[in-house]
């Protein structure tokens, strides 16, 4: 009874909050309706897309789409413009694109709103309903028997019949999980081992994205699953026990002891994915040689299914972002798997490359048109900026760029090798309002040290291999991405302040975790980073320049290999050894 009153509050306050939040964004969005203003409209709108680099009133960017200059889809720009107007109404129409799909952003949050509220109310006219079946007193139980003489008792008999099945199917986890005995495992790597806790720390051994074997709990789930934990240990060790459980295993009355958290010493836990989750905690007890040990399980309920929908990828426009400043060799061998996977493969990709600088750009525009006459391939946009390498800056200028209506973006770098398994994968798991794509992609180690020196090293297909010997996955890394060009401009884009390497990922990640959208983060199995040679410049800032040795060190070979390495004159020694003494035995 006070569950379902409780749980009937709940849903009136929840009811309620949503309300106001619908009333909320209702203003908001007349609001934004007011201010929004459109710029005015010409008959022949440019169809070029300058972005002055901020602070700076000489970056220049070159548009080639196509192989073609000043063209895209097809139109050439006009001849010429006076650049304060272009500027001027370039600018407006990105507010007003910005305004557009925000608006859009807020329209489709309230139809969701609206229907999450629709659907608390039938659920809470439900429990309501039976409510006055199971507890509402002699009117309710009247009007229930004048409605249906067996209607309601049936009511009453299934829910109790629920309610049977679901504790019989909780105490079979119990059963099944080990706890109350051990289990036979094949080999060790089968067990299940333990996590110890204390009050402030975790001692783990799935390290995760920290790498710390030991760390207070940053995700909220594992401080609030051990808090909850602790909070009924607690309240199990201070209920006044019965009076026949009042005697201890040797017939001794138990004292009335108050257990606080300063008396909890440590506790193990461990979780088998299909059974539940066992916590085993430790409390001091009357003595110093006496303890108390509680036992608690959270068996994992029955699947439910929760969504049943068809995804429909057939015209889902990939639009692959690469920035690139020289490295026109890596250029190539990255356009040998884009012509394999996204042309001949999957067909529905364009390629954006944003060009810093001028050097070896020639080659770079020579290698997609070679491109484009070997498979006919058109859908390409050639950018060039005329300004310091910046990836946030080029992936940025790429993506609003894309003039034609909302698209799906894969931000990517040229050292990047994926499949077409990988592209399905982008599309699937990324839905523009509601969620983005952060892929875990795996990290090659060095060729060389691998395979014994480069005259070993096969081609880099065979290369791709997912073992802890031949690469790591990137876990450390956020950027390669795939969202919609929508959220993106949404969620401001990147922080094009960062110059040279690293840190304008990180920024992004932050803001989409900030954020209402899903982020789906997950290893790839067809998403590879092709090792090279990392070179730190000391122009680097001090946190940069760290970053980017950490990840030049990780990127070598694994821990045993260097470990290798390292011990290479003491194994050479000890072999030299072993070669001797047969010599020495037959003399």
């Amino acid at each position: 009874m006070l569950h379902v009153e409780m749980l009937r509050r709940g849903l009136l306050t929840w009811v309620s909050r949503v309300g106001g939040l619908l009333v909320l964004l209702c203003c908001s969005l007349s609001l934004f309706y007011v201010m929004t203003c459109s710029p005015p409209h010409s008959d022949n709108p440019p169809l070029t897309h300058v972005l002055p680099h901020a602070g700076s009133n000489h970056a220049k960017l070159g548009l080639i789409i196509g192989g073609g200059t000043g063209e895209i889809g097809g139109a050439r720009a006009p001849a010429q413009s006076p650049p304060g107007a272009h500027s001027y109404q370039v600018l407006l129409q990105e507010r007003e694109e910005q305004h557009r799909l925000y608006i859009s952003s807020l329209k489709k949050q309230i139809a969701q709103l609206k229907e999450d509220l629709q659907e608390r109310s039938e659920q809470l006219k439900k429990v309501q309903d039976s409510l006055k079946r199971d507890t509402g007193g002699p009117a309710a139980r009247k009007e229930s028997g004048t409605q249906s003489q067996g209607g309601g008792h049936g009511d009453v008999q299934g829910v109790k019949s629920h309610q049977s099945d679901l504790q019989e199917f909780l105490r079979s986890q119990l059963a099944k999980a080990e706890v109350l005995s051990g289990t036979r495992f094949p080999s060790e790597y089968a067990a299940v081992p333990f996590e110890s806790f204390t009050l402030q720390k975790m001692y783990q051994l799935e390290m995760g994205l920290t790498r710390h074997p030991e760390e207070k709990p940053v995700r909220k789930d594992k401080r609030d699953d051990l808090g909850e934990v602790l909070e009924v240990a607690l309240r199990s060790l201070n209920t006044p026990p019965s009076p026949q459980d009042s005697r201890d295993a040797a017939g001794k009355r138990e004292t009335s002891k108050v257990y606080t958290p300063s008396d909890f010493i440590e506790g193990i836990t461990r979780t088998e994915k299909d059974k539940g989750s066992l916590y085993e905690l430790t409390f001091r007890g009357e003595s110093t040689s006496e303890f108390k040990r509680l036992t608690l399980f959270r068996p994992f309920g029955p699947l439910i299914k929760v969504k049943n929908e068809r995804v429909d990828t057939a015209n889902v426009l990939i639009n692959i972002i690469v920035p690139l400043s020289r490295r026109t060799d890596k250029f190539k061998q990255f356009m040998h798997n884009f012509r394999e996977v996204c042309v001949r493969q999957d067909g529905r990709v364009h390629l954006t490359v944003v060009y810093f600088g001028k050097e070896q750009m020639s080659e770079v525009r020579s290698t997609l048109e070679n491109t484009s006459r070997e498979v006919n391939f058109k859908n390409y946009t050639l950018l060039q900026l005329d300004e310091e390498f910046s990836r946030g800056r080029g992936l940025d200028v790429g993506a609003r760029a894309w003039k034609a209506g909302n698209v799906l973006l894969f931000f990517c770098d040229v050292d990047i090798y994926f499949n077409a398994d990988f592209l399905n994968t982008c599309r699937i798991n990324t839905q523009p309002g509601k969620k983005v794509f952060y892929p875990v992609l795996f990290s090659q180690y060095n060729p060389s040290l691998i395979y014994g020196g480069p005259d070993h090293i096969p081609p880099v297909e065979q290369q791709l291999v997912i073992k802890k010997d031949t690469g790591f996955w990137r876990d450390f890394g956020f950027g390669m991405t795939c969202q919609y060009r929508s959220d993106f401009i949404n969620i401001g884009g990147f922080d094009i302040d960062i110059k040279g390497w690293g840190g304008e990922d990180v920024h992004l990640y932050r803001k989409y975790l900030h954020s209402n959208l899903l982020v789906v983060r997950a290893p790839s199995r067809g998403l590879f980073h092709l090792w090279h040679e990392k070179h730190c410049v000391d122009e680097l800032p001090p946190d940069q320049y760290r970053m980017c040795m950490q990840s030049k060190a990780m990127n070598e070979a694994s821990h045993g290999q260097l470990g290798m390495l390292f011990f290479r004159q003491e194994i050479e020694a000890h072999l030299r050894k072993q070669k001797q003494q047969p010599n020495a035995q037959k003399t």
